[in-house]
């Protein structure tokens, strides 16, 4: 990731999404929605992981995207340690049993100390794929 703040994290992710999924909203209506869910609380939830998120209208399923800070960004996390993974979860309105699920499958996946080293030190896109396409947290 190029952004260096928090602010510039969610923005950047949100460009990201859009990108890859227009059905999304604008970058504007999702870097809306994850600042109101971080003015809730922070979602940097520690060990170097944070997952914003929140419900979109229009959405027919749950849509991820994930970002890497190398040097680490400020997210006010809970154990105030820099976030250097930021998964982005955008979900349907009516998917609470589907999102719980999901953010609770991210949470175990970033819980191994080993992956989070693996996903810190990968050299390419590529071998960050290869690194979720080894889970069932993702199928």
């Amino acid at each position: 990731m190029r952004a260096t703040t928090k602010k510039e994290a969610l923005h950047e992710l949100a460009e990201l999404m859009h990108a890859a999924c227009p059905s999304c909203g604008s970058t504007k209506d999702i870097a809306t929605i994850l600042a109101e869910r971080e003015q809730i609380g922070s979602t940097g939830i520690g060990e170097a992981i944070a997952i914003p998120h929140g419900k979109m209208a229009g959405l027919s399923q749950i849509e991820i995207c994930f970002g890497r800070s190398i040097p680490g960004i400020a997210f006010a996390s809970a154990d105030n340690k820099p976030v250097h993974f930021i998964f982005l979860l955008l979900a349907p309105l009516d998917s609470s049993g589907p999102y719980l699920k999901a953010l609770s499958r991210l949470a175990r996946f970033l819980k191994s100390p080993h992956t989070r080293s693996r996903l810190l030190h990968a050299e390419s896109a590529h071998e960050i794929a290869n690194i979720f396409a080894e889970t069932s947290a993702f199928t």
